[in-house]
């Protein structure tokens, strides 16, 4: 019985697939251009060019950085043919006389018009600035520009997600929702129902507005680590990767109120060199593997992006106080506040533009969570690793795991779950943060972070 009902489901999603599939992508027909077959491509005209008997059209479908060129005799075209509209096209694939794939069409629809007298921003053949298309958000996957680092950011995804597969990682799905502020800077947004009738039902508990729903005061989350530790603590290594917030009031081309960070959590790892070592091996495998999979698209981006040197050499490493000391003698002016962002890339600079770990930082400039190192308890196991264009891409650190020195420093007595873990058979971890909108900015020569994503949120910008 259970064959036969598996058997027809099976046969039902096979003949859906095979009804829904009537067109290909212009991917598969450039890597696999089967000359003199008849194929159907859907997309946008992104050019058109007229001679006497011919039209000339550039289509594109957004799977691949390059587009089809399609010959429209012009008996079968249609004037609702125009730069920017859709369009189901059927013909022939053959090559032209120069040798490049093309598909003479033998039947043109138009499926959505496009009237570019009536407010289309874009025109054909024109690379429009990031800072011109970031005033249409909802349009702008149709330029050039964006629909490329978009197919790049979902192959840094899907790499990331095979690193983390073929190491055996555990991918861990933590709380978008929580009720701890886990860098502890109050860069937090505060959670609260906003249909007043169920407020006014729940407040009959006695609860403050803020605590009403849950409980307790809830936030959107600033970093998954804390539960990625209690993960760790039972499954080994973690990783967890998804949206992060943070109230900064900040409109840099470094900062976003909404982004992505990949966190992951090492069990059992004593030592920076260990962590160190984890971070660099990732970076190095997004770094070769985005150049075996989107090379015109990072070509597209920039046309200076070039294989960067210092995939064959080691990162570089240097203790927080000789970070300083270099930036002393290069005339910074450093307070007892870090090293700012210009000072980042300065350290960088001074490496021959390779990423450099800045390591062993002072304990009352880091979370408490991080642990305090051996010798020197004014100093914690903690790095930033920083790289050209953004400066710091990565923040990572040992994680306190002696009972005592935890107590001590813990923030808030919401956090006693978070102790408990050092109680039940406590290993050492250590663990990072990389944020992924940073990570396409050096990947792609991007110097705004929000031309990093297709829908960026920062102060005083929330557009759809």
């Amino acid at each position: 019985m259970y064959k036969t009902i598996f058997t027809s489901k099976f046969k039902t999603l096979f003949k859906y697939s095979k009804t829904c599939k009537r067109y290909s992508a212009i991917a598969a027909v450039l890597q696999k251009p089967n000359v003199g077959n008849v194929t159907d491509i859907k997309g946008w005209v992104k050019n058109l060019r007229k001679q006497k008997d011919l039209i000339f059209a550039d289509v594109s479908d957004g799977s691949c950085a390059q587009k089809l060129q399609i010959v429209i005799p012009k008996n079968i075209t249609t004037d609702t043919l125009t730069y920017g509209s859709s369009v189901h096209i059927t013909g022939k694939l053959s090559k032209s006389p120069r040798g490049q794939l093309e598909l003479v069409a033998e039947n043109v629809n138009v499926l959505g018009t496009c009237v570019v007298l009536e407010g289309y921003p874009f025109n054909p053949r024109t690379a429009h600035p990031p800072e011109y298309t970031r005033q249409y958000l909802h349009l702008r996957p149709r330029t050039n520009y964006t629909a490329a680092v978009l197919r790049v950011r979902s192959a840094v995804t899907k790499h990331i997600t095979d690193y983390f597969a073929s190491r055996n990682y555990t991918n861990i799905h933590t709380p978008i929702l929580t009720s701890n502020d886990c860098e502890g800077a109050g860069e937090v947004f505060k959670i609260q129902p906003d249909n007043d009738e169920t407020v006014k039902a729940m407040m009959q508990e006695n609860k403050d507005r803020d605590s009403v729903y849950f409980g307790s005061k809830t936030f959107l989350t600033v970093s998954g680590q804390l539960h990625l530790e209690a993960a760790c603590r039972g499954m080994g290594n973690v990783y967890t990767f998804g949206p992060t917030f943070r109230a900064e009031n900040s409109r840099s081309r470094l900062h976003l109120s909404e982004f992505y960070m990949l966190e992951a959590e090492l069990a059992f790892c004593e030592t920076l060199e260990q962590l160190q070592s984890a971070i660099e091996d990732l970076m190095k495998y997004i770094f070769t593997e985005i150049r075996n999979t989107n090379e015109d698209d990072l070509f597209l981006i920039d046309k200076e992006n070039k294989t960067p040197s210092w995939l064959n050499k080691d990162f570089i490493t240097l203790s927080y106080d000789e970070a300083r000391q270099i930036l002393e003698k290069k005339g910074a002016t450093l307070t007892d506040e870090g090293i700012n962002k210009e000072q980042e890339l300065t350290l960088v600079e001074h490496c021959n533009g390779v990423p450099v770990f800045v390591v062993k930082w002072p304990k009352d400039m880091k979370s408490f969570y991080m642990k305090e190192c051996e010798g020197d308890s004014t100093k914690v196991d903690a790095l930033d690793l920083l790289t050209p264009i953004t400066g710091e891409v990565v923040g990572g650190s040992l994680r306190e795991d002696n009972y005592d020195k935890l107590k001590s420093k813990l923030p808030s007595d919401r956090l006693n779950w978070y102790l408990d873990l050092r109680k039940f058979g406590n290993i050492p971890t250590g663990g990072y943060g990389l944020g992924l909108e940073r990570l396409l900015q050096v990947l792609c020569n991007v110097h705004n972070i929000k031309d990093t994503l297709p829908f960026p949120r920062w102060p005083h910008n929330c557009e759809m």
